[in-house]
């Protein structure tokens, strides 16, 4: 089974519940750490390991949890990480995290955007492309960037199922599909 046809359950929960108790920024908190976890191979080790208890596994989860966010899991948050346990569904931690991130940004007016760049961007280049969108969009705009160096120069921009590309790697393919036409 997919892991989204797995954490949408999951996600729209944590969701309900951070909606109820505004306490979305705590609960993205909660899964970004659980995915850092869920992505890490000694991690992976552990919970598959066979000679630790469900028991000893929560404890030193819970451990992790306090150790990346700097303060302890609440109620919720400790039952959370005991029924993905129990429940095997800790890999399934980072579709989890993208699906409250894709909740939280339609219940919202803020939008959120990935951009993909042939190079790390300057924070001013962060902050012109932000002020860019926001404009475009008259919303609150938070990005993401990644590094592909592929694409020569010029940046991707994503949400969603939305892609602005301006980079050069697809103005030479444009430009090459074009002239092999002709």
């Amino acid at each position: 089974m997919e892991l989204t046809t797995i954490a949408k359950p999951y996600a729209n929960a944590v969701f309900e519940i951070a909606e109820q108790n505004k306490s979305h920024s705590d609960w993205r908190g909660v899964l970004e750490a659980g995915a850092q976890l869920a992505n890490d191979e000694n991690m992976q080790a552990f919970i598959a390991s066979p000679g630790a208890t469900n028991e000893n596994k929560a404890q030193a989860m819970v451990a992790l949890f306090k150790s990346i966010l700097g303060r302890a899991l609440n109620k919720e948050e400790t039952s959370f990480v005991a029924l993905l346990l129990d429940n095997g569904r800790i890999g399934a931690l980072p579709s989890m995290l993208e699906l409250f991130d894709i909740m939280s940004n339609l219940s919202s007016d803020a939008k959120a955007f990935h951009v993909v760049s042939a190079y790390k961007l300057s924070a001013t280049e962060e902050k012109q492309i932000v002020s860019d969108l926001s404009d475009k969009y008259s919303t609150t705009v938070s990005i993401d960037t990644e590094i592909d160096e592929s694409l020569v120069g010029g940046v991707v921009i994503k949400e969603g199922d939305k892609v602005i590309d301006l980079s050069i790697k697809a103005r030479v393919d444009e430009l090459s599909s074009r002239l092999s036409i002709n």
